[in-house]
C-alpha cells in the first residue's frame, strides 16, 4: 500500500509503457512542451472534463471528470467518463434505487494502437474504481476520436498483472530519480519533448515491443 503523498499520476502509466524516457522527463524532471498533437488532445478532453455535468438516460447515468486513486497501485487521476447502468448486480448510488454497474470510458485523440499502452491506462483506472466501491469490473471502453470508434477492452488477468508491475516500476524509477536513455524511432520527431529528449544523442537498441509497434504502423 502506498501513502497518498507518494501517489504518481495515473495517466503516466501510458507514457511509461510507451517510452520510459518521456515519462521520466515529464514526471521526474518536470519537463513539458506543447505541440499540435498535445493541443488537440487537450481540446478533446475539455469536452468531457466537466465534473458538474451528469447525464441520466432511463437506466443509464453518465458522470464526467471523476477523481480516483488506488493505494495498491500508488496512482491517482481523473476519469474522462464513467457510466453507471442499473441492473441486478453492481453498487449502491446515493439517492438512486437498485444496483448500478460502473463502466469506464476513456477518450483518446488518435486511433487504436498496436501496443497495450491505452489499455493499461484504462485498466489502472478500473482498479481505482474497484477499490473505491469494492466491485469487480469485467471491461471498459476507449473512444478514439480519429476513427470515431468505441473499442471494448476486457480486463484480463494478464492486463491486470501488467498494470501492477508497471506501477511498481514507475515508483522505483521515480524514487531513484532515474532518466532512462532514449530509443530513437521514426515517430520520435512528433513528440513534444523531442528537443529536450535529444534521442539521437542518447539512443540505445530498440526493445522488441517497440520494434514490432514501429514495423506495423
Amino acid at each position: 500500500m502506498y501513502r497518498e503523498d507518494d501517489f504518481l499520476m495515473l495517466s503516466g502509466i501510458q507514457h511509461f509503457l510507451f517510452c520510459k524516457r518521456q515519462w521520466a522527463l515529464i514526471h521526474v524532471e518536470q519537463v513539458w512542451s506543447e505541440n499540435s498533437y498535445t493541443a488537440e488532445g487537450q481540446l478533446i478532453h475539455e469536452k468531457v472534463d466537466q465534473p458538474f455535468i451528469k447525464e441520466k438516460r432511463k437506466d443509464l447515468i453518465i458522470s464526467r471528470a471523476m477523481d480516483v486513486s488506488s493505494k495498491t497501485l500508488g496512482l491517482s487521476g481523473r476519469l474522462d467518463a464513467i457510466e453507471f447502468r442499473r441492473g441486478e448486480v453492481g453498487i449502491d448510488l446515493k439517492g438512486r434505487e437498485g444496483k448500478w454497474m460502473p463502466t469506464i470510458v476513456e477518450y483518446k485523440r488518435g486511433k487504436k494502437k498496436k501496443g497495450d499502452y491505452d489499455e493499461a491506462q484504462l485498466m489502472a483506472q478500473a482498479i481505482c474504481v474497484e477499490e473505491i466501491w469494492n466491485v469487480t469490473m469485467p471491461y471498459g471502453y476507449i473512444y478514439y476520436h480519429e476513427t470515431d470508434s468505441r473499442e471494448k477492452v476486457d480486463f484480463t488477468p494478464e492486463l491486470r498483472q501488467l498494470v501492477v508491475e508497471t506501477a511498481r516500476a514507475m515508483h522505483d524509477c521515480y524514487d531513484k530519480r532515474e532518466i532512462p536513455k532514449a530509443e530513437f524511432f521514426k515517430n520520435c520527431t512528433q513528440c513534444s519533448l523531442y528537443d529536450a529528449c535529444r534521442p539521437r544523442l542518447t539512443k540505445k537498441a530498440k526493445n522488441v515491443q517497440r520494434y514490432i509497434y514501429e514495423a506495423e504502423l
